[in-house]
Formats: structure tokens, C-alpha cells, sequence
């Protein structure tokens, strides 16, 4: 072999030498990235004739299980579901109380029922009274708060999808520009190692944002759609919107009242599932207004309940029970349990709880004739406390006569929600009920999160075992390069050395 050949193959093994120590640092600075992707360079030996040539190195790659990795992203859509739903809910049920501490509504109801107990053994008391007055009070204000915290909970949904749709947007739109730089450099036989690498970081992003799937083109660019098909835009066209929004009780997306996610001019709300851009979509359309429908329910019952014996203990600011029986069914008194109140008139005159306030005129299929007491002197006057107990907080109107029972479907503006409960007619069972349905929500979201977050760990585990940088592996490969890089060294210092003796030696003669 001649000198120049053997100069010719090693200046070769130096150059692959290099290029693999580029590849090597790059896939060391990227081990802890997540979701990045070995880095391989591939060569080959050269011969020419019988003749070896020296070593040529290809460009950089990585090869990924697509199928594992669109599972990852299913999977890390479901997790970031999952704990923004139990996120909102704790906050929900952190206001619920607890019936250790006596703050629940099943608690507080109790409360009140046993306060006119108490009133029944001496109607007379005034501080009897005014204790059924307090406690009243303090099941009403528990009632606002719950509607408070629906309220507040649904505004943060609303203003998290704004913030959400505008990083999937930002995220689209870079996963574009990487897929033009990768169809690029295809075109130009480059490297797209890199700039893959990079998308699957920005594809793995938005995963946590919405449920999504992606088809990588022969060219190097990618399709990338909901996983109920809607193609996503990552080249421009028409992006993605959600406009701000004050959120009421009355705000209902069949209604108009809350924004549609809109695609250019499609409205695109029911196709972004999963991720915490659905959470976010169910928390703010279907579980918080639910909630509403539920207490609203519970709110008007009470007030109803005992206003047909003939106490309207239970009304909105101005002293009134709202209507009811309109179409949709809570039509008159949706949002009620943000103003449900103590009667002013009861608060001015605490004696009415004994007295009462209105008198009804008695049904067969209602509550039998009463008339409110308006002798002052008749103080141990029981007729009204009597129907309470047993009718206002029973399973009957009056004796023999079953309630009617809380709606349970057809709840909210639209009157498309229903409790997930049934069979509750007494008050107590139905604050039992609302309570207990919401704080199974929080109990089953947080049982999913665990056992999805195992998975997503699982999935992400087999993931990186076939595609993240083993740093002992690049370390090995480090060292045998080096050596490499020596061997290859020796031999061009040696060439030189036998060019400068041959060179000597030329000079000499």
C-alpha cells in the first residue's frame, strides 16, 4: 500500500472519528431531555478494487417506535387530563366541609331540623328562635358558597382553555417550522436527526394539551389531527380560538352563552378531547354546571318545602321564592344557590318561625290548610313547628301524601344535565346525596390519576429503553473512538515520518 493511500485512510478514520464524538456529545448534552431520541451515524468502508479506501460516514438519524410513541402521547394527554380535573375538583371539595366539623349541607341541614326540635319544647323562646334563624343563616350561606366555588372553579376552566388554545397554537405552529426545515434538509441529503428530535419534543408538549395523532409524510412532514380526526394546522391557515368569556350560571354552550373553541370559522369544542384542554371543556360544560343544577335543586327544595307549610324561611334578597315549573325545567331558578338567604322578614321577626309567614290554602295531592298564627298572646303556638319536622324535613307533603321528589333530570339553562343520583326525596337525603355524588367525583378522579400516571410511567419507560441516550453506552463508545482516533494518529504521524525520511533521503543523493 502506498503512502499516500495509508495518509488517504487515515485522514478518513480521523474525520468519522470526529463526526462520531459530534454525534456522542450531542446525544450526552440530551440525556435528560425528555422524550429525545438516540442519535446514530452511520459509515461504511470503502474499497476500491481489492484495495481498502479509508471509512465515509452517513448523516445522523433516529429511529423511534412511532406506535409506542403515539401511546406516550395518548397516555401523557389522559395524565394531564386527569390532574387538572382533580385539581379543580379538590378545590370544589375542600368547600364541601366535612360532617366531622358539622359544615356539610347533610350536617347543616340536620342542624336546622334539630334547632326546631329544640324550638318545639318552648315555642316561646326567643333565643330558641333565633337559633333557628342562625342555623338557617349558616345552611344558606354554605349553600352560596358551594355556588360560589362552581362559579369560580367554571372562570378558572374558561380562562385556562384561553391560555391552553394559544399554546397549542404556538406549539402547531413551531411543529410547522421544524417539518419545513426537516423536508429541507431531505431534500439537500442532510441530517434530520436534530430537528426530529426537536419536533418530538413540541409533539409531546402538546400532548399534554389535547388528544392528538400524527402521520409522518414520505417527505419528512407530518399530518397532525385530533384523535377524532380534525386535522390540526402546523402550516398557517386558519389557527385555532377561544374568545374570553364571563362565565354565569346562565351560560351554557347549547345556548350561545359560552364560547365555542372555533378552527378558522368551525366551531371545534366537542373534537379537543383529552389532554387538559378536554378537562378543561367538561369541567366548564358538563361537571361544574351539573354541580349548579344540582345544588340550584337542593336550594329551591328547601325554600319550596317549607313554604308549603307555610314558612317561607328560604328566599332570594328581595324575600321571594323564585318560580318554578318553567321549560326548561329550572328555567326560574337557575343560580339560585349563589342567592338563596335567611327571609328578611323571618331575620327583622325571628317569632315567625314559630308563627309562620303565609297560609295555605291545603290540597289532596299538597300540604294540608294552615293559618299562620297572629295572636301574640298564643306564644306556645306549635302548629307550624309540628308541620316542619314532619313535612318540610319528611318524605311527605302531609300525612299519607308522598313529596315530589327533586328533579334530577332536565337540570340547567339548557335543561340538558342530571344528577347522578336518584331516589332522594327527603332533604337530608338529597344534601347526602348532592355531597356524596361531588366527592366521589374527587375520590374516583384521584383513584384514575394513579393508576393512569402508572401507565403513562410504564409506556415511558419501554419508550426510553429503546430510544434514550444510555450515557455508559456513549461513554464506551467515547473511549473506543478515542483509541481510534489515537491508532489513526499514529498512522499519519508515521506517513509523515517515512515522507520526511524519503524526502532526507531524495536530498542526500
Amino acid at each position: 500500500m502506498s503512502l499516500n493511500a495509508s495518509l488517504s485512510i487515515a485522514t478518513s478514520g480521523i474525520d468519522a472519528v470526529n463526526a462520531q464524538l459530534a454525534v456522542i456529545s450531542q446525544n450526552l448534552a440530551n440525556a435528560a431531555t425528555p422524550g429525545y431520541a438516540t442519535e446514530t451515524l452511520s459509515q461504511q468502508n470503502l474499497v476500491y478494487g481489492a484495495a481498502p479506501g479509508g471509512v465515509e460516514v452517513g448523516v445522523a438519524s433516529i429511529s423511534i417506535n412511532t406506535e409506542l410513541q403515539q401511546q406516550v402521547f395518548a397516555q401523557n394527554g389522559q395524565v394531564a387530563g386527569l390532574g387538572v380535573t382533580q385539581t379543580g375538583l379538590q378545590g370544589i371539595n375542600a368547600v364541601q366541609g366535612s360532617v366531622a366539623s358539622g359544615t356539610d349541607l347533610g350536617s347543616l341541614t340536620a342542624n336546622l331540623d334539630a334547632a326546631f326540635t329544640t324550638l318545639q319544647a318552648n315555642p316561646a323562646s326567643t333565643a330558641q328562635q333565633q337559633q333557628v334563624v342562625n342555623a338557617a343563616g349558616q345552611l344558606a350561606q354554605q349553600i352560596n358558597s358551594l355556588g360560589n366555588a362552581y362559579q369560580s372553579a367554571r372562570q378558572a376552566a374558561q380562562n385556562s382553555l384561553v391560555s391552553e388554545v394559544s399554546s397549542l397554537n404556538t406549539d402547531l405552529a413551531q411543529i410547522g417550522t421544524l417539518s419545513n426545515q426537516i423536508i429541507t434538509a431531505k431534500q439537500n441529503g442532510q441530517s434530520t436527526a436534530g430537528l426530529e428530535n426537536q419536533r418530538n419534543a413540541v409533539l409531546q408538549q402538546a400532548s399534554s394539551l389535547v388528544g392528538l395523532q400524527y402521520f409522518t409524510q414520505p417527505n419528512g412532514d407530518l399530518v397532525v389531527t385530533t384523535t377524532s380526526g380534525v386535522n390540526l394546522p402546523i402550516h398557517g391557515g386558519p389557527a385555532l380560538s377561544l374568545a374570553n368569556a364571563n362565565i354565569g350560571p346562565n351560560s351554557a354552550i347549547e345556548l350561545g352563552s359560552v364560547p365555542q373553541i372555533m378552527l378558522g370559522n368551525q366551531p371545534v369544542t366537542n373534537a379537543l378531547t383529552g389532554g387538559s384542554i378536554g378537562a378543561n371543556v367538561t369541567l366548564r360544560d358538563q361537571t361544574l354546571p351539573t354541580y349548579q343544577g344540582e345544588l340550584d335543586e337542593y336550594a329551591m327544595t328547601l325554600s319550596t318545602r317549607f313554604a308549603n307549610q307555610g314558612l317561607t324561611l328560604f328566599t332570594n334578597p328581595a324575600g321571594v321564592v323564585p318560580p318554578s315549573g318553567g321549560t326548561p325545567v329550572q328555567s326560574g331558578y337557575v343560580g339560585y344557590a349563589q342567592a338563596i338567604t335567611v327571609n328578611p322578614a323571618v331575620v327583622a321577626q325571628p317569632s315567625l318561625v314559630r308563627d309562620g309567614t303565609n297560609a295555605i290554602a291545603g290540597s289532596p295531592t299538597g300540604a294540608s290548610a294552615f293559618t299562620p298564627n297572629t295572636n301574640p298572646s298564643q306564644t306556645g303556638f306549635d302548629v307550624l313547628i309540628q308541620r316542619v319536622l314532619n313535612f318540610s324535613f319528611g318524605a311527605d307533603v302531609q300525612a299519607g301524601v308522598p313529596q315530589s321528589p327533586p328533579n334530577q333530570t332536565g337540570l340547567g339553562p339548557a335543561g340538558d344535565l342530571s344528577a347522578p343520583y336518584g331516589g332522594v326525596v327527603t332533604l337530608g337525603d338529597t344534601a347526602a346525596a348532592l355531597v356524596g355524588a361531588q366527592s366521589n367525583d374527587v375520590a374516583n378522579t384521584t383513584t384514575a390519576l394513579a393508576n393512569s400516571s402508572a401507565v403513562q410511567a410504564t409506556l415511558q419507560s419501554q419508550f426510553t429503553a429503546g430510544t434514550a441516550v444510555n450515557t455508559d453506552t456513549q461513554l464506551s463508545n467515547m473511549v473506543a473512538l478515542q483509541n481510534s482516533y489515537g491508532a489513526n494518529a499514529r498512522v499519519i504521524s508515521t506517513v509523515q515520518t517515512l515522507f520526511s525520511d524519503l524526502l532526507t533521503a531524495v536530498g542526500g543523493a
